[in-house]
């Protein structure tokens, strides 16, 4: 398993609050997405010349 860069217990307390209820391997799941999110942002910054990640490359 990858590093989790998400607070489990943050997404589970977020998603209850919403009267909803969370697979055990959901916050592995969102922490992938967030990786990849992360990725694409980085090449984003990279090809525009920068080193530093802005709300815009997302």
């Amino acid at each position: 398993m990858e590093e989790m860069l998400v607070v489990g217990s943050k997404v589970k307390a977020y998603v209850k609050s919403k009267n909803l209820h969370m697979a055990g391997d959901f916050g592995e799941a969102l922490s992938k997405e967030v990786a990849h999110l992360i990725d694409k942002a980085a090449k984003r910054c990279e090809e525009n010349k920068r080193s530093t990640l802005r709300p815009a490359d997302l």
